[in-house]
Parts: structure tokens; C-alpha cells; sequence
């Protein structure tokens, strides 16, 4: 079944060091939807890393070379598609300099062409095809968390929650401080845990609040992070990606 909005595009997933490592269900469930929608999707296999996790760490010698290897992986890409806010905000805010402070006036001119072409799941979902109904079906109640690079970084906005309005079955139930930080930011939840839990605490509370029995977000790692205090706490509450509710239908047991 096809849906309104543009198909027949040839789209690049790019998964993401920390979805193929821990997450793989994601990358699943984004070539499900996007398959749905009638495009093809290809999975560059010499890909590896964005390089966040090293910048965002001190390392950013360390993270050039990953810089040289996304735009030699997918510059011939139509349409790269990432599952994760932080990944996509990483390349659209330090790409640009990092390969300024390379000098090579190709890598530049490859980082400027290939930059537009590289979106956040859900943006290119809602902004890039102009979609908010993708056929998804998940009859279960469900809270969403919007992560700060998607909120901040994106300004993904409502784009997801417009996406999951349109799934069939669902309740949707309205996170109370949803722009609250969950308090996982990688490396800042290992360096400042009395600050990172305390955050975490507020968050998982205004979750159990809603009674619902999924969280969902665009991002695995603050899922993770929120994970992590549900399940401690024996609340039943479970946690997945925003592909995984999009990628449901009818004819798949819930």
C-alpha cells in the first residue's frame, strides 16, 4: 500500500554505531516503513560511526577520519536517513568546521552537498515526504519523550507526535514536561550521576504518570537511559524507538 507523498526514492540508512550495536530493531523497522512507502532502501556496509561520541568526548582528532569515511560511504546517496537526533545534529552542527579545519576543498564542497540530503528519521518522514499517516497500526497507550537534539538541535517540533496521531489503534497520551531533558546526554550521565538521576527521576515519574504502557522517541539513547529506571523499578513500562510503532500493522501480532 502506498500513501500520498512523494515514492520511488532511493534511500541510504545509515543505523548508527549505537542502534547496530545495542538497538537492532530500529534499523528493521525504518526499512519496513520506508519499504511500505515504496521506496528503496540501501545499506551502505562500510559504514561505521558519526563521530559524536568522540567530539562530543575531547577526541576530535580522533573523529576526523569518520568524517572522511560518512561522506566517502554515502556521497552518491539520493536520500540518507538516520534514526537518531543527536547522530543527524552531530553532522549538521560540526561537519561544516571539522572539515574546514581539514582544509581539503573537496571534502568541503562534499559536506555541503551532501549535508541537505541527510535527515532525521521522523523529519523525513514529515518533512522531506510530507507524510503524517504512514499506514501504521498499534493498538496499545503510548507517551512520547522528544530528546533535546531533536527538540533543540532539529526542531523536529510536533512532527512526531503528528506522525503518531495518525496510527491506527493507538492512545496517545501527552507527556507532562516533555521538554525536560531525560538527563542521559551520553558522557554527562556517567560524569554527573546525582544530576543525570535526579533528571531521570522527574522524567520516569511524569512517564508512570500517564499510565501508559509504551515511551517512545526518536532517539535510543535517552529510551535507554529511561529504560533503565522503568525496568529497576519493575513498572512493566517498556521503551521503543518511534520506527518500531510506525513500522506496525495489522497483520503483525501485538
Amino acid at each position: 500500500m502506498l500513501f500520498v507523498g512523494e515514492v520511488g526514492l532511493r534511500v541510504s540508512l545509515f543505523i548508527t554505531c549505537y542502534n547496530d550495536t545495542l538497538f537492532p530493531e530500529t534499523g528493521k523497522a525504518v526499512v519496513r516503513v520506508l519499504e511500505r512507502l515504496g521506496h528503496t532502501v540501501e545499506f551502505p556496509a562500510g559504514q561505521t560511526c558519526c563521530g559524536q561520541m568522540h567530539y562530543n568526548t575531547g577526541y576530535q582528532a580522533e573523529a576526523m577520519p569518520l568524517l572522511s569515511r560518512f561522506v566517502e560511504q554515502f556521497r552518491q546517496a539520493e536520500a540518507v536517513v538516520v534514526p537518531s537526533s543527536s547522530c543527524v545534529a552531530m553532522m549538521r552542527d560540526h561537519y561544516p568546521k571539522m572539515a574546514a579545519s581539514i582544509g581539503d576543498k573537496g571534502l568541503i564542497e562534499d559536506v555541503e552537498a551532501l549535508l541537505p540530503k541527510v535527515f532525521e528519521f521522523s523529519e523525513f518522514l514529515t518533512k522531506r515526504l510530507g507524510l503524517e499517516d504512514v499506514g501504521a497500526y498499534y493498538p496499545h497507550r503510548v507517551t512520547y519523550h522528544a530528546s533535546c537534539h531533536g527538540l533543540r538541535n532539529l526542531g523536529l517540533g510536533d512532527g512526531p507526535v503528528r506522525l503518531l496521531k495518525a496510527v491506527r489503534g493507538i492512545d496517545l497520551v501527552e507527556l507532562q514536561g516533555l521538554e525536560q531533558c531525560c538527563g542521559f546526554g551520553g558522557t554527562f550521565a556517567v560524569k554527573n550521576a546525582d544530576v543525570s538521576g535526579a533528571m531521570l527521576a522527574d522524567k520516569t515519574a511524569a512517564v508512570l504518570s500517564t499510565k501508559a504502557e509504551a515511551c517512545t522517541a526518536c532517539d535510543n539513547s535517552c529510551l535507554m537511559h529511561i529504560q533503565g529506571a522503568l525496568h529497576r523499578q519493575k513498572t512493566g513500562v517498556r521503551t521503543l524507538h518511534l520506527a518500531e510503532i510506525l513500522a506496525g500493522d495489522e497483520g503483525v501480532g501485538r
